[in-house]
């Protein structure tokens, strides 16, 4: 019988490790799991990892940190990266690593064959009738919290491509924080931005299919400046120009993480136009009072853009009647 090839799923979402694990179903591949690139090096270093499925945007130590430390030390491993953000310089990044190639997510299995195959793979990890796919012992359920975090990671990096386009520049993605939050903390959490520095406050809400919320843009007045250098604003950055690129930037990172919102939900987002409610540090303030719920489901991700000061906050809000729809929608996912 033939030795099944060792291979390393490195990436701190559960959701993704299961489905890239599915995509190798019934191929002669021993698997293992790692959370972290520094989980995905030791497994290498064991002897592990012949083949690593990575991801990028990563807690302790990223994909980035994994294929340089792989690179210098000259570790006895092919890599396919596997991840969201899906820049051309992130592309370019990877190869320049030593990554084989770049793989989307969401995960198709048939882009991983043909990627697998492309390289001489396939023929190597072909199914053996006579001994089964093995993989060791690392729990795979999914909870919500991984659901979510995983579909804001492929919203982020759809979010973020569209806007380095825009600019030209690298956008240096993070980790989404994914949580459930009170109406009073949402409150509060915005008051902390605003107190941070002088800001501006783009909102846009949508609606479909059960499922309702609100996407809050938040710049510092400093970053609203630099992007009008980057945007190529000559002329005076006067009121009516920071509207201009408010909504501009509004339509780009909102309308872009909320379409790829709706492909991964397989629902139809009705989207309003965004709406400035707050410039100069001012934001109207909530009456807490006339909400029908307690809790929402929040989105945080912090966009940080090329190697300047530029940063924006792209803050996503869900209606506690939502989550119904949404949790069945993960409890679906988590059987396929």
């Amino acid at each position: 019988m033939n030795t099944p090839i060792p291979v390393v799923i490195c990436d701190d979402s559960s959701l993704a490790r299961k489905h890239m694990a599915r995509s190798l179903q019934g191929w002669n591949v021993d698997i293992t799991f790692a959370s972290n690139g520094l989980e995905a090096l030791e497994a290498i270093q064991n002897g592990l990892g012949h083949l690593v499925f990575l991801d990028l945007n990563m807690p302790i130590m990223d994909g980035y940190q994994v294929l340089e430390r792989i690179q210098r030390d000259d570790l006895p491993t092919l890599v396919l990266v596997v991840s969201g953000d899906i820049q051309p310089d992130a592309t370019k990044r990877v190869k320049s690593l030593g990554a084989l190639d770049f793989i989307k997510k969401p995960i198709n299995e048939q882009i991983v064959s043909d990627i697998l195959h492309q390289y001489g793979l396939l023929q190597e990890l072909s199914p053996n009738s006579e001994q089964p796919q093995r993989h060791n012992p690392i729990d795979t359920t999914i909870d919500l919290q991984s659901y979510y975090q995983e579909i804001a990671n492929v919203a982020m990096g759809r979010a973020g491509d569209r806007l380095a386009r825009l600019l030209g520049v690298f956008i240096h993605l993070p980790i989404p924080r994914v949580r459930l939050i009170s109406i009073n903390e949402l409150a509060m959490t915005l008051q902390t931005h605003i107190q941070r520095e002088a800001s501006a406050t783009v909102s846009q809400g949508f609606v479909g299919s059960g499922i309702a919320g609100e996407a809050l843009l938040l710049f510092t007045e400093t970053s609203i400046k630099d992007m009008a250098t980057l945007m190529r604003y000559d002329d005076a950055l006067t009121p009516e120009a920071e509207r201009e690129i408010l909504i501009d930037l509004a339509n780009v990172l909102s309308g872009a993480f909320i379409n790829s919102l709706a492909l991964q939900l397989d629902v139809n987002f009705s989207q309003g136009p965004p709406s400035i409610i707050g410039l100069h540090g001012n934001l109207p303030e909530m009456d807490t009072q006339q909400k029908n719920w307690e809790k929402t489901l929040s989105i945080e991700i912090g966009y940080r853009i090329g190697e300047k000061t530029i940063s924006c906050d792209l803050l996503l809000l869900f209606t506690e009647d939502s989550l119904t729809t949404m949790n069945n929608r993960a409890k679906f996912f988590e059987t396929l």
